[in-house]
């Protein structure tokens, strides 16, 4: 979703993203409803035009998808790894930058240490259950020091 929702509403990304998964990806059964699930790497690497994606975002999928094909973005590969070597292999690829980087390895790969320094939501709401001044919510060195009381 990050490289279709750049620059566009989320809501427009989340539409393009179905139209996606309905046109390219396999369909399954889930509680008697047929839902679509987002098109396998291969699909992606078929895909050289569609209504709402830009030819950068065709070539950035283009890119995710052969570096999922290269076990690149392997689950299990990310989590092995320390945090900040995930982190930057993943800002390598096209279209993926700090947010985004974060995302695939918390959220994606479910890898279970990383504190996320580009997510502001997480800050100002961490400022907010600690009771820390909003300003707070700015410092992510403090804020990463709170979180390692958090660590497995």
């Amino acid at each position: 979703m990050t490289v279709i929702g750049n620059r566009i509403r989320m809501t427009q990304a989340a539409h393009i993203k179905a139209r996606l998964a309905e046109q390219y990806g396999q369909a399954l059964d889930v509680a008697g409803r047929q839902l679509h699930a987002f098109p396998a790497p291969a699909e992606l690497r078929r895909i050289t035009g569609f209504p709402g994606l830009t030819e950068v975002k065709i070539e950035r999928l283009h890119a995710l998808a052969d570096a999922a094909l290269e076990g690149r973005l392997d689950a299990a590969r990310l989590r092995e790894q320390p945090a900040e070597f995930a982190l930057t292999d993943l800002k390598e690829l096209p279209g993926i930058g700090p947010f985004s980087a974060e995302l695939i390895l918390i959220r994606g790969a479910g890898h279970p240490d990383v504190f996320p320094m580009a997510e502001p939501r997480v800050h100002k709401a961490m400022a907010a259950a600690y009771g820390l001044a909003p300003c707070a919510a700015a410092d992510t060195t403090r804020l990463a020091k709170i979180a390692d009381a958090w660590r497995p």
